[in-house]
């Protein structure tokens, strides 16, 4: 008899999800608790309620969290710049803390005994998930049946559904795309079918959020986007939340063939993976954020920020936001971002994204100085002679002793 009495589950209401409610169910003779986020994925979420009360589900979780989403965990992350591995804008990778702590949180109020994910054995995102839910409630018990079960295949996952009659829309099986995707407010993600041989194109069918740069306008939109302390609170001149700036920067990047990305990235579980994505909106806060900062950080620490991006990036990409590590180093990159104040302008033109301005009240950028003109003393060039000397002593005094660098 097992001791779990309760269950609360990461709740799509798709065929996966579906299974698995039952699955719990049949296997641990438990009561699950549903939770559905909607975090932007373009899809309705309340028809999982119907889903779910069909499976028996009593306690129904729904949520629209995309605000809390991009205001907690998008802007803290794009305020450092975070790439993973030189091209990735991690969409997938910096939701999965926020649902862990949902889940937990869940698990608290109605009492359950362990948590649920439809996550696989071969992905990031048990992983994800599980760091989560264990920083949080240490003691949690976390079932992941798809390293459990042995229902390995689509087929046979539709077969368990006719067998046990849950309800899931077999008229749409031969209409579902190949791909495996995953979409928020920050991106959507295709891997499988073609997408596993790396020497293969993408369809061009694939794509849902642009149109390919060949398709885009054939004129320039520009757009003005305004910082406060790193976050971008206007869109020309328009004050909006966090969601809707991020909703904004999607419809317009993806109209103008912005924010395609196809890679083989490095999972943490030890697997090379070929995916593709759409971060329109991403992509162009990204360049626009290293634009604002370009002129309001000082030298040191924007080199600071930038040695320490990939390790940042990496705790997320591997599932440590909830960390003592990852905490430290966000309270040091939010203390950076204490004058990142201002105005960048950007031009977006068949897939590309250009700075084209950028303006400051903090701005560091001191014209008299960098003028090519005549700067009225404001810099004297004669300076730099000891300043290159004091820089150039131990590498004269290596040369002096003989260390031929040519050599």
């Amino acid at each position: 008899m097992s001791d779990i009495k309760k269950v609360v589950l990461a709740y799509s209401g798709g065929l996966d999800t579906s299974v698995i409610v039952r699955w719990l169910q049949d296997t641990y003779a438990c009561e699950v608790v549903t939770f559905t986020a909607d975090i932007g994925q373009g899809e309705e979420v309340e028809p999982a309620r119907a889903k779910a009360e069909a499976l028996g589900v009593k306690e129904i979780y729904i949520e629209d969290l995309r605000e809390e989403f991009v205001r907690d965990y998008v802007f803290p992350m794009f305020r450092a710049n975070t790439i993973y591995e030189g091209e990735y804008l991690l969409g997938t990778s910096i939701a999965r803390p926020l649902i862990a702590k949902r889940l937990i949180e869940i698990a608290n109020e109605t009492g359950a005994d362990a948590i649920s994910h439809g996550a696989t054995g071969k992905g990031n995102d048990q992983v994800r998930f599980e760091l989560g839910a264990y920083a949080l409630k240490p003691g949690v018990k976390v079932i992941a049946p798809w390293r459990e079960w042995d229902l390995t295949s689509r087929e046979k996952l539709m077969q368990y559904c006719e067998e046990r009659n849950i309800p899931v829309d077999f008229s749409n099986k031969k209409k579902k795309s190949p791909y495996s995707m995953d979409a928020n407010l920050l991106h959507i993600s295709y891997e499988g079918g073609v997408l596993e041989e790396p020497w293969a194109e993408a369809e061009d069918d694939m794509w849902r959020w642009s149109v390919s740069p060949e398709e885009a306008p054939d004129q320039a939109t520009y757009l003005e986007l305004t910082y406060e302390k790193g976050d971008i609170v206007a869109i020309n001149g328009e004050a909006m939340s966090p969601a809707t700036v991020l909703e904004t920067l999607n419809k317009i990047g993806g109209a103008n063939g912005v924010g395609r990305l196809d890679i083989v990235e490095n999972r943490f579980v030890g697997m090379k993976s070929r995916g593709c994505y759409e971060t329109p909106g991403g992509t162009i806060m990204l360049k626009a954020h290293r634009a604002i900062e370009s002129i309001t950080l000082d030298r040191e620490v924007a080199h600071l920020k930038d040695a320490l991006m990939p390790r940042y990036a990496e705790m997320i990409y591997n599932g440590f936001w909830w960390s003592e590590e990852r905490k430290m180093m966000q309270q040091m990159i939010d203390y950076s971002q204490r004058h990142v104040n201002g105005d960048v302008r950007v031009k977006l033109y068949k897939g590309a994204v250009s700075v084209v301005g950028r303006r400051s009240a903090d701005s560091l950028f001191d014209e008299s100085i960098a003028t090519f003109e005549d700067d009225a003393g404001s810099y004297n060039q004669k300076d730099a002679e000891g300043f290159i000397k004091l820089n150039a002593l131990r590498m004269r005094i290596a040369a002096s002793k003989g260390r031929n660098l040519l050599d």
